[in-house]
């Protein structure tokens, strides 16, 4: 199934737009009009999917989103649901000059591959990267246990390393804390407590956040970089990161597959749950 996501710069208008033209593709929720539709938009990820549309003979889903909270996304990882998915290749259609958008597209990118760094070990392959990438967004998403194919990560990041490659290849480049052995087909970093810090204080501040709150008792509230100065000397330090990650996608996914009911009309969620309970077998 083809997935596509468009963000709009007015939900409510495009929304109404998309009732007089595509009124069929909208479950029940379609009575309500375009600002209720807008406003169960902005809970979970703040993302609103039409799902199982036929087009050109074929199926797709896609999802609404408006452009400030995808760059808030892109930016902070509050739910990092649409942010996770812009950290796999994937190719733009159209897109405005939006010099904001653009720079958080990139920012996305570069906390991806810190984050990355943080839970490998000092000496690993360009594929491992890409996979540690790749599961970013599955990490603490409860439908990895029930319902999705447990292989996806990798099903994702085999056939594109290519693609994976391409994405990436800049920021690698330009990273400091990187060293590509090209005759090994290995990349090395800097896992000094010095090298880790720096990556804390690169991550974004929801999974900063996290984060802290994982460490830091109730009641003490210490400064952030105190806190992150501890994780960095931590041997677990790898760890720490993937349960604050789990942390931010464990909630959004649970809020938006709960919208999926909503969303989606009876048929399409039928069928969606039998996609979902054959993945399983």
């Amino acid at each position: 199934m083809l997935d596509f996501v468009f963000a709009v710069d007015d939900s409510v208008t495009w929304h109404m737009m998309n009732l007089l033209k595509n009124r069929s593709h909208y479950s029940f929720l379609k009575v309500f009009g375009p600002k209720q539709i807008s406003s169960i938009q902005s809970y979970g990820a703040g993302i609103y999917y039409n799902t199982l549309v036929p087009c050109n003979g074929r199926m797709i889903k896609y999802g609404v989103i408006s452009t400030d909270t995808l760059i808030d996304d892109l930016l902070h990882w509050k739910t990092l649901y649409v942010a996770g998915r812009l950290q796999k290749p994937v190719k733009i259609l159209t897109q405005n000059e939006n010099s904001k958008l653009q720079a958080a597209l990139v920012s996305n990118l570069k906390s991806a591959v810190t984050a990355a760094f943080l839970m490998l070990p000092e000496s690993f392959s360009e594929e491992d990267l890409y996979m540690q990438i790749a599961g970013l967004s599955y990490s603490g998403d409860f439908r990895m246990v029930i319902g999705e194919d447990r292989s996806k990560v990798q099903n994702i990041v085999k056939p594109n390393v290519p693609h994976f490659q391409k994405l990436y290849s800049n920021i690698l480049q330009d990273c400091p804390q990187v060293v590509y052995k090209h005759h090994l087909g290995r990349l090395e970093i800097d896992k000094s407590p010095e090298g880790q810090f720096t990556q804390l204080m690169a991550l974004p501040r929801t999974l900063q956040q996290k984060i802290t709150s994982l460490v830091d008792p109730p009641g003490k509230n210490r400064d952030v970089e105190e806190i992150l100065l501890q994780v960095a000397h931590d041997p677990e330090c790898g760890f720490v990161v993937h349960q604050g990650i789990s942390g931010i996608v464990r909630s959004s996914s649970i809020v938006q597959s709960a919208k999926t009911i909503l969303t989606a009309d009876y048929a399409a969620l039928m069928t969606l749950l039998q996609l979902k309970l054959y993945c399983l077998f």
